[in-house]
């Protein structure tokens, strides 16, 4: 009897130590997973902190050789061509989600899935070359809806997959009650498969726009860049991106240390979309 006690005492000290191993590097894992975020907000913050205050959202750039100035065309600018992109990705890639998770089960619906797979796997620089060609050349003119044209092209194949995969997760007995009722199939998917979705799907949004407000090589094909206001979307319009890009390698400090300012700008805008996405989706699902 004491021989078997000890034996178990044994395999118990043996499990706990195993899982307190296991623990700590999950626990690992997760830090250094974080960490890049950590540092690149810290590096982010600390660089562009100095010029970050009212000016810089409500003047416009200045010209080149003159200090200080702000970049409120390029903060609405962005605005503008993500939701350009956003009102016509969410849908195309939604639908596209749901059409693959309820209906496509069959060889269309296979490659569907493949090339949603490559065009998630295509460089932005691609996008924005096939946008040029589609919608640049034939308006000849850059404009806003070119750049948004090329955002909703980048977002669709994210947030297809994450329709596709959180419909997937819905439990089969909620298609078969909706179908028990007497409930036609495309109604069961969008009013209620989708709805139930709903939380998950919105990650896959978030995750599509947040690619999109960052992407800087399709807008340089596309919306172009304008150092001016302009609202017009059939006209070259300003973004965040843009001045970045511009604005960190030119010779000028003042204009690097506002690239940096405008980089910690974008974080702000996508952490507030973030922080609003997840407002709704949780009181959407409290509500339900």
């Amino acid at each position: 009897m004491e021989t078997e006690l000890k034996k178990y005492k044994r395999r118990l000290k043996y499990r706990k130590a195993v899982n307190f191993a296991v623990n700590s590097l999950t626990f690992i894992a997760a830090l250094v997973a974080i960490l890049p975020l950590f540092l690149i907000f810290y590096y982010t913050v600390s660089k562009g902190i100095s010029r970050l205050n009212l000016e810089f959202f409500i003047e416009m750039p200045k010209p080149v050789g003159e200090s200080g100035g702000g970049m409120a065309n390029a903060i609405v600018g962005t605005l503008i061509l993500v939701g350009i992109g956003g009102a016509i990705g969410l849908p195309v890639g939604i639908m596209s989600g749901v059409y693959l998770a309820e209906f496509g089960k069959n060889k269309f619906g296979q490659l569907l899935r493949f090339l949603t797979d490559v065009l998630s796997g295509v460089p932005s620089i691609v996008v924005g070359v096939v946008a040029y060609t589609l919608v640049v050349i034939p308006m000849k003119q850059f404009s806003a809806l070119a750049g948004g044209v090329a955002l909703a092209i980048l977002m669709i194949p994210t947030i297809t997959r994450t329709t596709e995969e959180m419909i997937k997760l819905v439990p089969h007995s909620y298609r078969e009650a909706g179908l028990g009722l007497g409930i036609p199939k495309w109604k069961t998917s969008l009013f209620i498969i989708l709805r139930t979705a709903w939380k998950g799907i919105a990650t896959g949004v978030l995750l599509g726009l947040s690619r999109a407000a960052g992407e800087t090589a399709p807008l340089l094909f596309t919306a172009l860049g304008n150092r001016f206001w302009s609202t017009n979307v059939f006209e070259p319009i300003a973004s965040l991106t843009v001045y970045i890009y511009d604005y960190a390698r030119a010779p000028f400090e003042d204009w690097n240390a506002q690239a940096w300012t405008a980089a910690l700008v974008l974080i702000i805008l996508i952490s507030l979309l973030s922080l609003t996405f997840k407002i709704i989706t949780c009181s959407k699902y409290k509500t339900n």
